[in-house]
């Protein structure tokens, strides 16, 4: 008589209690990140959109895997040599590739601009006008964002926090690798399910300056591959300074200055929304 193999037995998540108290941890680590960077980096607070809608979603867009200066350089070359998003969507592929070629990956991203540019003219009849994705209700305004060509989560929450400052924590990588080292999120978390566990434990108010410090402290102090935990305030909280400090971690040595004690670089004067120099 054939056997039949074994019933697989499925996998299950962790209790209701586990989740409580990992909810718990998620929220006292915010507190004190929101405290102690805060300190640091002087309470950012959204200030209004720097930018239109539509050029917040190009711009994002340019940004994909550059640098911010990089980026704005393909913006401005592209607004300079564009009267109006009609002329950007008419234009010849090749040719807007040639104009955004300073941000880099061109032939992709020009083909991903008009993309989405056909589908914001078709969807708002030609105005370019945005504006519903701030009164319609929140889920229902990312789902229109992400079903746009190349649009994820992330760019959505950049959308709807930086233009309309709706609730929305953008996960960049600085975000994910300063939340993962403090232990806000377990390793390996996907981007999707980061910006679900980071979003439940912050307050609506709380996701600017949350998202802007993190990306501060990413940048200055919290670096990959190796942090400079000398500089940083929350190594008491750290799960990553545990194992740093017992040499099972990279840890890079103190500067000579801290980057802190200087003027503002440029891409820290882009995240607080200010337009680039001429």
């Amino acid at each position: 008589m054939t056997r039949r193999p074994a019933a697989k037995k499925k996998r299950r998540g962790p209790s209701p209690q586990k989740r409580a108290a990992d909810r718990r941890k998620r929220r006292q680590l915010a507190d004190i990140v929101l405290e102690r960077l805060g300190e640091r980096y002087d309470h950012p607070t959204w200030a209004g959109p720097r930018v239109d809608t539509v050029s917040e979603l190009v711009l994002t867009i340019l940004s994909q895997n550059t640098a911010d200066v990089n980026s704005f350089r393909a913006f401005t070359a592209l607004r300079a040599r564009y009267a109006s998003w009609d002329k950007a969507l008419a234009a010849p592929t090749d040719e807007l590739e040639d104009v955004i070629r300073p941000g880099g990956l061109a032939p992709t991203k020009s083909r991903r601009i008009q993309h989405v540019l056909a589908e914001v003219h078709a969807a708002t009849n030609g105005t370019w006008d945005l504006g519903f994705l701030g009164t319609w209700p929140l889920v229902e305004a990312r789902d229109w964002l992400t079903a746009l060509s190349g649009i994820g989560r992330k760019t959505a929450a950049i959308i709807l926090l930086f233009n309309f400052g709706r609730p929305q924590l953008p996960v960049d990588t600085h975000v994910h690798r300063v939340a993962t080292r403090i232990g806000m999120l377990p390793p390996r978390t996907p981007l999707e399910r980061a910006h679900d566990l980071l979003e439940e434990v912050l307050e609506p108010e709380e996701m600017y300056p949350f998202h802007v410090e993190l990306i501060r402290h990413g940048r200055d102090t919290c670096r990959a591959p190796r942090p400079i935990c000398g500089l940083c305030p929350l190594t008491d909280a750290c799960a990553y300074y545990v194992l740093a400090a017992k040499g099972k971690a990279p840890m890079a040595p103190l500067p000579k200055a801290s980057a802190a004690d200087g003027p503002p670089r440029y891409h820290d004067e882009l995240i607080h929304g200010w337009m680039p120099p001429e």
